[in-house]
């Protein structure tokens, strides 16, 4: 399987487009594509194009139409479809986020403890996240991984929430005390 290399601006619209259709999956408007990732509309339509002609994106005409990702969206930034994939809670600010997967957690740096840092990779949308909000995601379905921090920063082209680490404990029963 060829892999497609897309420009960041072309990543970032698209994964915009696949989180907010996997929101409601119906065709997804250029206008709130736009929106969600500050460029203007006629940005949005210009990439549209480039992105159909590399067949990752289909155009829906009609008043309910707008742009909706093909399978091989999904390839090309490697997201997996979830249909099957555990739930990790994510809590963003103590409110439980219901339309936000984790996908993977990475953890760098972990030989500085003070430095400890969790990328949280996610399918959802980035835009109610800020510096400085407390997050808090697990338990994780194999090791009940809990993991608490401070968000430190959001890298909303590849759709990942960096955490400071500050509480990182692995339960070891499903039962809360």
């Amino acid at each position: 399987m060829s892999s497609i290399e897309l420009t960041a601006s072309q990543k970032t619209i698209l994964t915009a487009l696949v989180n907010l259709h996997s929101d409601t999956e119906e065709a997804v408007k250029g206008e709130k594509i736009a929106t969600e990732v500050n460029r203007n509309p006629g940005t949005i339509r210009n990439q549209m194009q480039s992105l159909k002609a590399l067949q990752l994106v289909e155009g829906v005409p009609g008043p309910k139409g707008g742009y909706k990702p093909t399978t091989t969206a999904f390839n090309a930034l490697d997201v997996q479809t979830l249909d099957e994939a555990a739930k990790v809670p994510l809590v963003h600010n103590q409110e439980p986020m219901e339309n936000v997967n984790v996908e993977r957690i990475s953890l760098s740096s972990v030989h500085h403890p003070d430095l400890c840092r969790a990328e949280i990779h996610v399918q959802g949308s980035l835009s109610d996240f800020h510096n400085g909000d407390s997050v808090r995601v697990g338990p994780t379905p194999l090791s009940n991984l809990v993991i608490e921090g401070e968000l430190d920063s959001t890298d909303t082209t590849n759709n990942i929430l960096i955490l400071k680490i500050q509480s990182m404990e692995a339960t070891t029963d499903k039962s809360n005390h």
